[in-house]
């Protein structure tokens, strides 16, 4: 009898620590490329890498310190996040120009993703804040 895919079996969790480099965003979109396809998920590397990149870019552009990519799949659901150790809530634009090359990201996310939300991050004395978004019903 074949052997089943191994993306619906067991859960799985990845943390890259970025430092805060704009050249860091790559590194982290690709990272994730190919932890998808090892895990049998590249058909789903398009939507991921795009919510990823508007995190972590993010994460890079309106932090001053260190970030890090999380990605996790459990359940059929696939969970993308960026850290940074910025506390301060993500807040989407209201009024964006339609010229303008920044202030769509939350928007973005939004309408890619399942879901998305924030939490406040606060261990082993670092502090931060998590901005993930899910991708389920895509991915399963």
């Amino acid at each position: 009898m074949p052997e089943e895919p191994r993306k619906s079996r067991e859960p799985w969790e990845y943390v890259l620590h970025i430092p805060h480099d704009p050249r860091a965003v790559p590194v982290a979109r690709r990272t994730l490329r190919l932890i998808l396809a090892a895990h049998e998920l590249a058909a789903h590397s398009d939507p991921a890498e795009l919510l990823a990149t508007e995190l972590v870019s993010n994460a890079v552009r309106h932090t001053k310190g260190p970030a890090a990519l999380r990605i996790r799949w459990a359940n059929g659901l696939l969970r993308v996040g960026a850290w940074d150790a910025d506390p301060t809530p993500p807040t989407p634009q209201t009024h964006v120009a339609p010229d303008a090359e920044q202030g769509r990201g939350l928007d973005l996310i939004r309408a890619c993703a399942d879901g998305w939300g924030w939490q406040p991050y606060v261990t082993c004395g670092e502090t931060g804040k998590h901005v993930w978004c899910e991708l389920g019903t895509a991915v399963a």
